[in-house]
């Protein structure tokens, strides 16, 4: 079914998106912990696939570019697993949410990618915004003493999967932008990019140890809501971005770190500390740096 919005409702839409997008950490934590990491993944993407067809309809396979297909479904799906696992093998609460900030890097690394691959010019600062990016990183992960390198490292040899899934992820989804806005033609292939993840998490359930899913009615119900958050979220940042105000929308959306971690911590009832914030105040200031250097300016190739 195809609506038709104004270019005010579009951006709200979008504006909601990233209040959706700002729910996904706290939520999935919340599932894996009801589910297991990969029971609960693999329910989720299973839930936000069917989500995701009832409000975009079944994707025409046909009218998608096959670079897009290729190229896109593998970096969509590597990324949504590296996320998912990396919150849900987390060894408590307040390390997914860290986790969480980590997976935030993805901004300041696609303005990077972009100078890379796609010729993309910047101002000079925005090499202090990256700076400013992984410093708040380093002040995040570092605990409640701050910016210090050794209890940086420390705390993620106490889990290198969960913080190796993250910082991949963050990677990936970074290459994920740049690479598919060459091959996608306009198309949004979400709803399939979704299905294959759910197809290779199932995979992996199947084919592992994993205890037997035990569903109960409020693991059900918040299974039900995050996988409608994360399909909604999607469906409406595309809305917004083809017909509201692209300007607005971007930079709301590095804005996302801070409610994200907000909704999480209540969600999730866990403190957080005064360090704590002023490193996802750095990581949201670097982001917004990075992008604001690279406004107006146009790619080398372009």
């Amino acid at each position: 079914m195809q609506f038709s919005f104004g270019r005010n409702t579009a951006t709200s839409l979008g504006l909601l998106a990233v209040l959706l997008w700002g729910t996904v950490v706290g939520l999935i934590r919340s599932v894996s912990e009801s589910f297991g990491p990969v029971g609960g993944a693999a329910l989720i993407y299973t839930a936000g696939s069917a989500f995701l067809v009832l409000l975009l309809g079944f994707p025409r396979l046909r009218t998608f570019p096959r670079s897009y297909l290729i190229v896109g479904s593998l970096l969509f799906v590597a990324y949504e697993i590296c996320l998912s696992l990396s919150l849900g093998f987390a060894a408590n609460r307040g390390q997914a949410i860290e986790l969480g900030i980590v997976n935030y890097l993805w901004p300041c690394f696609t303005v990077v990618l972009a100078m890379l691959i796609n010729g993309q010019r910047a101002r000079a600062w925005v090499v202090p915004g990256i700076l400013l990016s992984l410093g708040g990183i380093v002040w995040v992960v570092g605990g409640s003493g701050g910016l210090s390198w050794e209890r940086t490292v420390a705390n993620v040899s106490s889990n290198p999967l969960s913080y190796g899934l993250a910082f991949s992820g963050a990677v990936i989804w970074a290459l994920y932008c740049n690479v598919t806005r060459r091959f996608a033609d306009g198309k949004n292939g979400v709803a399939l990019f979704f299905m294959l993840t759910a197809a290779a998490l199932w995979a992996k359930y199947l084919l592992g140890e994993e205890p037997a899913l035990a569903f109960t009615g409020p693991a059900t119900l918040e299974l039900c809501v995050t996988g409608g958050a994360m399909a909604a979220g999607y469906a409406l940042w595309n809305v917004g971005i083809l017909k509201g105000n692209l300007t607005l929308l971007a930079t709301a959306s590095y804005f996302t770190p801070v409610f994200s971690t907000f909704f999480a911590a209540v969600w999730l009832s866990t403190r957080l500390t005064a360090s704590f914030w002023q490193g996802v105040a750095m990581v949201t200031a670097g982001s917004l740096i990075c992008w604001a250097a690279t406004r107006g300016k146009s790619a080398r190739n372009g």
